[in-house]
């Protein structure tokens, strides 16, 4: 049960009674209960932001008597001390939401400060940086989020949005034609409007995908010299998408081959935390 919220927002309570428990006798026992806070949330290092309406949120489901002021809209550039939100109200509130509203914050503008950094490198080569389902359990659509807000793309938000015929699926039907049969199966029996899109490792395989209609077709680990060659033989027959071990140094070198799309699960697996503080003072 949810309570009728996002799967985020229902997070979102369940992190806030994790962190404050039964109170946070810190506060408790040194701050006046009627003392007011006033402060600002600064980017402390150059990046994306992300999760400015989740943080607003937080504090929102603790005191909506807090004013919390984005100064920044999410997929913004913001450079070291420039200011993100200004918030003010009770001190106790203000306190009591701080630890995950930064939490939030800094996690989705890292995802979106990576996707931001792997989309600059490919500038002009004409391929799509995208995420994957490597996401945290609970936050992907704020994930996903965070990677269209750095200039990424989304694949699909979970299994019941497209076809997506993987390797473990080709093991388990077995057979030399296990591609073609597999494509032929997903047209027949998936929605009309669903896209078929099947992992392949070798140029073989993606030459098979293509005859049997494929809409995607996903190079899995292969060499830059391999996606080159399988992008030619597709001809156009279907998107083309590179996968497996995408990193920064290697990312404009996999675009040049010619692929449409380059997914990176890294996005949303790896990204550091952009490091965002929250300064104030109490009255």
């Amino acid at each position: 049960m949810n309570n009728g919220f996002a799967p985020w927002q229902a997070l979102v309570d369940l992190a806030l009674a994790e962190d404050i428990g039964p109170g946070d006798i810190t506060t408790l026992a040194t701050v006046p209960a009627d003392a007011t806070a006033e402060g600002v949330m600064i980017s402390k290092e150059a990046g994306v932001i992300s999760g400015i309406d989740v943080a607003a949120w937080v504090f929102w489901r603790i005191d909506p008597a807090v004013s919390f002021v984005p100064t920044v809209e999410n997929g913004a550039r913001v450079e070291v001390g420039d200011v993100i939100a200004e918030l003010s109200g009770n001190a106790h509130s203000v306190l009591a939401g701080e630890r995950l509203a930064l939490n939030l914050l800094q996690r989705l503008s890292g995802v979106a400060s990576l996707t931001a950094r792997f989309v600059d490198a490919v500038a002009g080569t004409g391929a799509s940086i995208v995420d994957t389902r490597k996401t945290t359990p609970g936050l992907r659509g704020l994930e996903k989020a965070a990677v269209r807000h750095g200039g990424g793309r989304n694949h699909r938000l979970g299994l019941s949005d497209g076809v997506l015929i993987k390797d473990n699926h080709l093991a388990a039907i077995g057979g030399p034609d296990r591609i073609t049969r597999a494509i032929q199966q997903a047209k027949a029996r998936a929605p009309h409007t669903a896209k078929v899109e099947v992992e392949v490792t070798t140029i073989t395989e993606a030459a098979e995908a293509a005859e049997a209609g494929a809409d995607i077709i996903m190079l899995d680990n292969m060499s830059v010299a391999e996606m080159t060659e399988a992008t030619r033989i597709v001809a156009k027959r279907a998107l083309v998408e590179a996968s497996g071990g995408v990193r920064l140094d290697s990312v404009r070198a996999i675009a040049g081959s010619g692929v449409d799309l380059i997914s990176v699960g890294a996005l949303t697996h790896s990204a550091p935390a952009l490091d965002i503080s929250l300064k104030f003072g109490i009255r």
